[in-house]
């Protein structure tokens, strides 16, 4: 049995100890994103290569995610939105030149604009500096004339992007992950993703409310993303490889977390590399301690590698069922799985619907989109209590609860 040993304790900060050890231990406390600006800049010719399926009603997105928000403290979690603690964070001079310097690019922009554009964000407070980190500028919103030194500026039309907007935001899992006390910095594979990740690393070192948090796995190289990490019980972790994150990163976050004592067991999930399926916690989330809500598609299909350490290496297994090798990993004499039906049209349109993405706020409950109306009786029929919220604008960005949710303390189990 997996023990955590001394150095893992988890950390206590003012207010409530920061860690987390499952998917499903009670939530004290959350990071969301509260959709905002950034959203309003996606427009028919960039979103698809800014991610997004459709152009969201940006109000109605943000009142559907008030209504989250205000669902979770309804139910006493801390919800802690990811725009204040970067605004909050920005009072650090040291994390204000962090931030400028991911969000400036000099081998697009070229120097002597880039040069420019720095100069005049460290003139910006905290607000304005963290809405352009967040919302993105455009070469038309530049508060200074044209630089004649600059062949970038003179080529570029006025609406495009000196700085990209930010939308996926909203998706807070994806950039960070807790594992046991300590925060995992996460490396995002698509281009319009990647900055994500100075804005948490940047509030992970500079906020007062992580000073003295450690790291736990951290790679600029191998991609490994948030949704694609599920804490299946203590010690075990299952982490989906396919479009986002990949064998490498995978087997390096296995490693790391082998090599810092945080887990014991870690399963490596082949799924497929599609818009679809994109993270394992699109076709597959806990629901309770011992059992899962996944696509039926794939239940008897998904396999696992069971990675393992042993002395100072580790050993990989063939490929199992996954559902046997979890059960195995965390256990338990079976895995609960939920599906959401055997219609497969209804079962298709639920699974792109995020239906399999829900956020456990308890063992047994769980926030989900309402309009997953199958999957969501399928849940209450084994006994798993649904706390339903709409989802017609914030659906529009391909994720569920889970994947707008980064829990940073859960009661351990």
């Amino acid at each position: 049995m997996f023990e955590m040993t001394l150095r893992d304790t988890v950390l206590t900060v003012p207010g409530t100890a920061l860690g987390v050890n499952s998917e499903v231990g009670t939530l004290r406390v959350v990071i969301l994103h509260r959709p905002g600006a950034e959203l309003q800049r996606l427009t028919p010719r960039n979103n698809d290569r800014l991610l997004f399926d459709g152009l969201p009603w940006v109000a109605r997105a943000q009142q559907e995610h008030d209504v989250f928000a205000d669902l979770l403290r309804s139910r006493g979690v801390e919800v802690l939105l990811l725009s204040d603690l970067l605004i909050e964070a920005l009072a650090s001079g040291a994390a204000r030149m962090h931030g400028i310097s991911a969000a400036v690019d000099s081998r697009r922009l070229g120097l002597p604009l880039a040069q420019e554009l720095s100069a005049y964000l460290r003139t910006l407070d905290a607000d304005d500096l963290g809405h352009v980190m967040m919302a993105g500028m455009t070469f038309n919103e530049l508060p200074f004339g044209e630089n004649e030194f600059s062949l970038v500026r003179r080529m570029h039309h006025g609406g495009d992007f000196v700085i990209d907007p930010l939308p996926n935001l909203l998706f807070t899992r994806d950039s960070s992950f807790w594992i046991g006390p300590r925060v995992a910095i996460t490396s995002l594979a698509l281009p319009a993703r990647v900055r994500e990740t100075s804005l948490t690393d940047l509030i992970y070192a500079h906020h007062p409310r992580f000073l003295g948090v450690r790291r736990a796995y951290e790679s600029r190289s191998a991609p490994v993303e948030g949704g694609d990490v599920l804490l299946l019980a203590p010690g075990v972790v299952a982490v989906g490889v396919g479009e986002r994150t990949t064998p490498a990163g995978a087997e390096a976050l296995a490693r790391s977390l082998f090599d810092d004592g945080l887990a014991h067991t870690v399963l490596a999930v082949p799924i497929a590399q599609e818009r679809a399926q994109m993270h394992l916690d699109t076709v597959c989330t806990m629901v309770d301690v011992d059992a899962v809500v996944m696509y039926p598609n794939i239940v008897d299909s998904l396999s696992a590698f069971t990675i393992s350490q042993k002395g100072d290496g580790v050993t990989i297994s063939r490929a199992a069922p996954f559902v046997d090798a979890a059960a195995d990993a965390m256990g338990i004499e079976k895995l609960r799985v939920i599906d959401t039906g055997l219609d497969p049209v209804t079962a298709e349109r639920e699974q792109w619907d995020d239906g399999n993405n829900t956020l456990a706020l308890a063992p047994g409950v769980v926030v989900a989109y309402e309009r997953n109306v199958e999957t969501n009786t399928r849940l209450a029929d084994s006994g798993i209590e649904v706390l339903p919220i709409a989802a017609s604008e914030l659906g529009t960005g391909r994720g569920g609860p889970r994947c707008m949710s980064c829990p940073v303390a859960r009661d351990p189990l």
